[in-house]
């Protein structure tokens, strides 16, 4: 996602105008002695203890349900890519929240603000990566209900053992290569003492607008990675979803279409979480800049690193009935 000030992930097509200050006229920082300002959501200074409660909430509630999740489904489930890429995306999501609601949580409760320079590249360079992660997951989890409805009967031999191995593993790797080179980029910009970031946490292009350097590469760079990994991501789900579609309306009967569609009804509900909030910053962005307040966008991004995580589990749970018989067993009366 992205947004004025940086919104997750703020590489996704951020068009912010390059430092117009000469260098000259500044001293320049190095990098590894800077403390970065995190100011939470400005704006709402007066407000940081009640938004705390529910994204601390929420925080705890998506460690719960995504250790249950990790432990159901790794403990019993049938040797096929969805509930193999389930316990992935469970991960992931872990690692997201708690990559990002510790620190704002302290930012909240106990005015932490100040975060080293290292600390907070290390930051976006998780942010950025889980994200990539996730979207390359949900790609896949597309693919496997593509294979499991249109060709259910080569579904063994198409998705076997090792086919699957080498998507989880390009899925890392790719997302790895991807974000990489955001590291460099942000070392490689020369900074004049600017250290406040108008964000809960760190980012890309929140940390490249604080260079008294030109940031040209840096949006470029960020725009072509947005298109070439989770744009082509994008198109790819919907091709997915195009041919599932086509193949379930030629199913004569409603009862077998209702029971496919249904299979994909938790992955389609986890797709919309993920992305709707990106396009809803790209597009506030882009056309609602002015009539849309910064701290609107800065809220929405703290949700989504919280929101998503504690409901996909919830998500997965009500359509899975492995998992549902495990939530069934657990909470039963002992004979």
């Amino acid at each position: 996602m992205l947004s004025l000030q940086g919104y997750h992930p703020a590489w996704m097509g951020n068009t912010v105008e390059t430092a117009t200050i000469p260098p000259s006229s500044y001293n320049h920082t190095s990098p590894q002695d800077m403390w970065y300002v995190l100011t939470g959501i400005p704006g709402l200074e007066d407000s940081r203890a009640w938004i705390s409660i529910p994204i601390c909430s929420m925080y705890v509630l998506a460690l719960i349900g995504n250790a249950f999740l990790i432990v159901t489904v790794t403990e019993r489930s049938p040797h096929e890519l969805m509930y193999i890429l389930l316990p992935t995306l469970a991960s992931a999501d872990v690692l997201l929240s708690t990559a990002t609601a510790p620190k704002m949580l302290a930012i909240f409760w106990f005015q932490s603000m100040d975060i080293l320079f290292g600390c907070c590249v290390s930051q976006m360079f998780f942010v950025h990566f889980i994200f990539v992660a996730e979207s390359a997951i949900l790609l896949a989890m597309a693919f496997d209900r593509y294979v499991a409805i249109c060709h259910p009967l080569r579904y063994t031999t198409i998705l076997t053992s090792s086919v699957t191995g080498k998507i989880g593993i390009t899925a890392v790797v790719r997302s790895f290569i991807i974000c990489l080179p955001f590291i460099f980029l942000a070392h490689r910009l020369r900074y004049c003492g600017r250290n406040i970031i108008p964000h809960s946490y760190c980012e890309h292009m929140g940390i490249a607008r604080l260079a008294c350097d030109n940031i040209r590469v840096n949006i470029i760079y960020g725009l072509t990675v947005a298109l070439l990994s989770t744009g082509l991501d994008i198109v790819f789900i919907i091709m997915s979803y195009t041919m599932i579609l086509c193949t379930v309306f030629q199913i004569p009967s409603w009862a077998a279409r209702f029971k496919a569609l249904n299979t994909c009804a938790s992955h389609i509900w986890v797709i919309l979480m993920f992305f709707a909030p990106a396009f809803f910053s790209f597009f506030a962005h882009r056309f609602g800049g002015k009539t849309i307040p910064h701290h609107v966008h800065i809220l929405v991004a703290n949700l989504y690193v919280v929101v998503p995580p504690m409901l996909n589990p919830i998500i997965y749970g009500v359509k899975t009935k492995q998992i549902q018989d495990r939530v069934i067993l657990l909470f039963s009366p002992i004979n």
